[in-house]
Order: structure tokens, then C-alpha cells, then sequence
């Protein structure tokens, strides 16, 4: 039975399962002069460049949402809630 192939695109998404090297796994995540988003050094897809600093905006975004949403957590209770509505509903 023939090897399959360890890397190289399906769908245009691209795969690599070759065992990564600390210089590979190094080099993937700072690449300077490619765009935001560049091929991950193990598994499928893409991973952010951190070499552009579009992806530090999204970084810092992601990291904001994170820190309200778990702040918003934090035995915050809706002052608003009355309880049980009662909907009557006429049909004229």
C-alpha cells in the first residue's frame, strides 16, 4: 500500500501531520512580510502571524471579550426579573 501524503491541501485548506521541530513549530507563528493569517506547523487550517500586528488587534479583542464575559459572571443577578409574567392573549 502506497504512504500517504503527510502534507499538502484538500479543498484548499491545508494540512501538514509531519512531527513538528521547535524551529518549525518558531518559525510558523513569526513570519514577517506574509499576511495575518499563515499555514499552521501541525494539523489542519491556519494560524495567526504574529509578526503582523493585525493579529495583536485580534488577540487583544478576543482577550477583552474574554475578560467581560467573566467579569459579567460574577454573581451579577438581573435587578429587573419580577419573576413569572402572566401573557393574556385576546382574540377579537
Amino acid at each position: 500500500m502506497a504512504d500517504k501524503p503527510q502534507s499538502g491541501e484538500i479543498l484548499g485548506i491545508p494540512y501538514n501531520f509531519e512531527r513538528p521541530s521547535i524551529g518549525r513549530l518558531l518559525s510558523s507563528y513569526w513570519q514577517p512580510g506574509k499576511g495575518m493569517l499563515v499555514k499552521k506547523p501541525f494539523g489542519v487550517g491556519y494560524t495567526l502571524n504574529l509578526a503582523n500586528w493585525h493579529s495583536w488587534v485580534v488577540l487583544l479583542a478576543a482577550g477583552a471579550m474574554l475578560f467581560l464575559e467573566r467579569r459579567g459572571q460574577t454573581g451579577a443577578v438581573a435587578e429587573d426579573d419580577d419573576g413569572p409574567v402572566e401573557v393574556i392573549v385576546d382574540d377579537d
